[in-house]
């Protein structure tokens, strides 16, 4: 194969690897309440504990327009003005976890959305403050991790 052939096939080859693992992979954000009150280091090590390796990570800051298009499938709802200006009030830090059973065994670690309703040591029942300000996301199914994922990363930025 050519070099101008195997760089032709690169992106098919980099979203086939991306497709092939997102299955143990999940997306994550530290929700701009978390990152304001200095919680990013203790959730990011609690994280680590459980046994979740990260593969991407960045800290940044979503645009109104983007929290709005990330969170479109809640448009409808009546907390969607209050969650689009709430995730865009401050920095985020968006990551892409992998771990066996991945989507299932991270959504157990952070807990109910209600940390008032979490189970003792899961990450919101430690450092979120209400449903609304509940410290971090987490994908709620193989398909979403892949579509989350790919809002914030590149195929060049998965490892």
């Amino acid at each position: 194969m050519s070099s101008d052939s195997f760089i032709a096939c690169l992106p098919l080859l980099l979203r086939r690897k991306t497709q092939e693992s997102m299955t143990n992979r999940t997306f994550t954000m530290i929700k701009p309440d978390a990152t304001a009150k200095g919680h990013t280091g203790a959730i990011l090590d609690q994280i680590i504990k459980a046994g979740f390796s990260i593969k991407a990570m960045k800290w940044t800051r979503l645009t109104t327009e983007q929290a709005g298009e990330f969170y479109a499938v809640h448009k409808e709802r009546p907390f969607y003005g209050e969650l689009v200006d709430f995730m865009s009030s401050g920095p985020i830090v968006a990551a892409i976890l992998e771990k066996d059973n991945a989507v299932a065994d991270f959504r157990k670690l952070i807990g109910a959305t209600d940390p008032a309703k979490a189970d003792d040591g899961t990450i919101r029942k430690l450092f979120a403050a209400s449903v609304g300000e509940n410290a971090v996301h987490g994908s709620d199914s193989d398909e979403n991790a892949q579509i989350e994922g790919s809002f914030f990363f590149s195929g060049l930025e998965r490892f």
